[in-house]
């Protein structure tokens, strides 16, 4: 069984128990979130619309952290114009604890 769910403007594919890294939620570590549930596959029956207005995705909060640092460099050439910026995207880690259809 599987579910297509949303937050932060993107969508994932889940399973029970696995874990993923999405955009930063206002949550603490250990608290239980539920997730907005764009569709369920439950051996081969997809259930999508109306079908899933009783679906719900519970995921528990692992961490939240930060991303590895990129490293955006911009120069002009024969310019001397050099500049160096960097960025680490805030995530929180959630583990999903259980679908229900």
């Amino acid at each position: 069984m599987y579910a297509i769910v949303t937050t932060g403007g993107k969508q994932y594919k889940v399973e029970k128990d696995c874990i993923i890294k999405v955009e930063k939620l206002d949550a603490n570590v250990g608290d239980n979130i539920e997730l907005e549930v764009l569709m369920v596959s439950d051996n081969g029956a997809v259930k999508v619309g109306k079908d899933i207005k009783k679906a719900v995705v519970k995921a528990e909060v692992l961490a939240q952290d930060k991303a590895k640092k990129i490293n955006i460099f911009k120069y002009k050439a024969k310019k001397n114009i050099r500049k160096r910026q960097g960025h680490r995207q805030p995530f929180t880690a959630i583990k999903i604890t259980s679908i229900e259809a």
